[in-house]
């Protein structure tokens, strides 16, 4: 047991040393102006794959309207994955002019589709007539200076893939405010990997890249057969041909924002779909990184499960996790709020502690035996 005690002040200790080294990551970042002269010339597609989004998808076409952007510049391709309600036809009937919109069941068969959201933006691609990619999710919403502060970032530093925020909003209860605060965390390790070339992550609902150098890694070949990944690995392909050609953008101003989800059961649903990606990358850094957050988590629930029997050891090994971790994760957090003008979340900060640990080790140990979950009302691998 004194041995148990010991891991799990290793552990500890490097999740602390983890976070520091991630808001070193976090500060190095520079923020992105828009420059004063800044005149777009660079041609967009946004490509938006939905599937039974009739509530939310009117917001996103809004917002995409409201852009201050050259609307010769830029086109929206909306493809509709086998809505089983009135998606397709709001699609159709918005006034949004700028718009191309399909149905992926025009164009392949659904029972040959393994990965609906990749097969869907590769079937959007050659429609395409921008020379810079840009997807977002049906379900989300941004300011009118979104696609402003991405391309005025492209042309300044023509990278080849650019990730930016993503964070949810109009939280309703304690468990959307956690998925929002664990989030804001999220951005930042993001920002922190990709400036640090060290542990690089990306989301899809704001994500842009050129559309030739999706063409030259071949899309999503090698991996079209995992349901999800239709971010991270396209990321982690194209990083391997231009390892500088990678940024993150900070600019509050440039975030996707969509709903957190509102009930246990479709929280858990989300996270094991994205953990269960983990088991195919390659890099040792990143599992290893993976391996150091579950485990100081695991540790607190192995402790509580042998309280009894080692009440005083147990106790003291708990709170050496709590205060540790506790302390990296508000200082961290605590700046990440700020930047995101979302200090209102830090009043959760305490209760969201004990979420983290609980989501972090169910769902670390879900994703090593459960490969099938339910998304979008389809049981997916």
């Amino acid at each position: 047991m004194y041995f148990f005690v010991g891991f799990s002040i290793v552990c500890t200790l490097a999740y602390m040393l983890a976070i520091r080294f991630t808001l070193k990551g976090w500060n190095a970042t520079p923020e992105w102006k828009i420059p004063e002269d800044f005149t777009p010339t660079t041609s967009v597609s946004i490509i938006i794959v939905g599937r039974n989004e009739a509530t939310a998808l009117p917001f996103l076409l809004d917002a995409l309207a409201r852009q201050n952007y050259p609307e010769n510049l830029f086109q929206c391709i909306f493809v509709d994955d086998h809505s089983e309600d009135d998606t397709l036809q709001i699609a159709k009937n918005h006034p949004f002019k700028n718009k191309l919109v399909i149905s992926l069941g025009d164009y392949i068969e659904q029972e040959k589709i393994t990965s609906f959201k990749k097969t869907a933006i590769e079937t959007a691609i050659p429609l395409a007539t921008g020379q810079l990619i840009i997807t977002t999710d049906a379900d989300c919403v941004m300011n009118e200076n979104w696609l402003e502060n991405l391309v005025s970032f492209y042309e300044e530093k023509i990278y080849k893939l650019i990730a930016a925020p993503v964070n949810f909003h109009q939280e309703k209860n304690i468990l959307e405010k956690f998925q929002s605060l664990d989030f804001i965390g999220m951005m930042g390790v993001t920002a922190a990997g990709i400036q640090q070339q060290f542990m690089r992550m990306c989301n899809g609902a704001n994500l842009a890249y050129e559309k030739d150098v999706f063409l030259e890694v071949n899309g999503f070949s090698g991996n079209e057969e995992k349901a999800s990944g239709d971010d991270m690995f396209l990321l982690h392909k194209i990083a391997e041909k231009y390892p500088d050609g990678i940024g993150f953008l900070k600019q509050e101003k440039a975030t996707v924002y969509t709903q957190a989800k509102p009930t246990i059961s479709s929280f858990y649903q989300q996270r094991l779909r994205w953990a269960t990606k983990n088991a195919d990358y390659d890099d040792l850094r990143v599992l290893f990184i993976n391996a150091i957050v579950f485990f100081t988590c695991f540790n607190f629930f192995t402790s509580i499960i042998f309280l009894v029997f080692f009440p005083k050891l147990l106790l003291i090994n708990m709170l050496i996790i709590l205060i540790g971790k506790g302390i990296a994760d508000y200082f961290f957090l605590k700046k990440m709020s700020h930047f995101f003008q979302r200090k209102d979340l830090m009043k959760t900060f305490f209760i969201s502690q004990f979420f983290h640990i609980t989501y972090i080790f169910t769902i670390g140990m879900a994703a090593n035996f459960i490969k099938q979950y339910e998304w979008k009302g389809r049981k997916v691998k």
